[in-house]
């Protein structure tokens, strides 16, 4: 993890009520939940390509993908049907990262996430960088499985994990936001956990 600029002092830890939003209740488990069947990836086959609308920008395997900057991510969780899980693990790719290595300085104000069974999720690209968001291939040490949305998923922590999209396999940055699967079916634009902000009207 890496350590923020200006730190000069011990950070107050926050206390179990702090960190769970309104509404949510505290799970030691890790409930799967997808819009539609799990997709069955094979390595071989797995793209990740950012995209500026239509145009590719750049593109990598799962080799090259995996030799890019590595980094470790411990963040609470927050799902829209009620549940918290806190202290969860993962690694993978910043985005500031992913950014870096297609030299883009500077992206559009939204994005679109992608997956390999056709769902999508908006999210301001301010929420994915400056170390908020990444492209995960371990949970807890081990290769994300399948249900989980492995082989890589997005973790966008500070969101419903309904914006982490599960078997990612694009980022398209856009101009406007553009609603994503449950977007489209009444869920909210943004979904802040600590604002409730689970539907469109939240």
């Amino acid at each position: 993890m890496a350590i923020t600029r200006g730190f000069t002092g011990k950070q107050r830890e926050k206390t179990e009520a702090e960190r769970l939003p309104p509404g949510q209740a505290l799970t030691n488990d890790f409930p799967v939940l997808s819009a539609g069947p799990t997709p069955q990836v094979k390595l071989e086959n797995w793209m990740f390509t950012l995209k500026h609308g239509p145009q590719v920008i750049a593109r990598w395997n799962w080799n090259e993908f995996n030799q890019l900057p590595q980094s470790k991510m411990k963040r609470d969780i927050h799902c829209v049907t009620t549940w918290s899980k806190f202290d969860t693990m993962w690694q993978g790719v910043m985005i500031d990262d992913i950014l870096a290595a297609a030299g883009i300085d500077e992206a559009t104000p939204f994005t679109l996430a992608h997956s390999y069974d056709d769902y999508s999720t908006n999210v301001p690209t301010a929420d994915l960088t400056g170390g908020k968001a990444m492209v995960a291939t371990l949970y807890d040490g081990k290769p994300i499985t399948p249900d989980h949305g492995g082989p890589a998923r997005l973790v966008v922590p500070h969101l419903y994990f309904w914006k982490s999209a599960k078997w990612i396999n694009a980022l398209q940055f856009t101009n406007s936001d553009t609603a994503g699967f449950w977007e489209e079916r009444g869920y909210h634009m943004y979904g802040d956990p600590f604002r409730e902000q689970r539907y469109s009207g939240d």
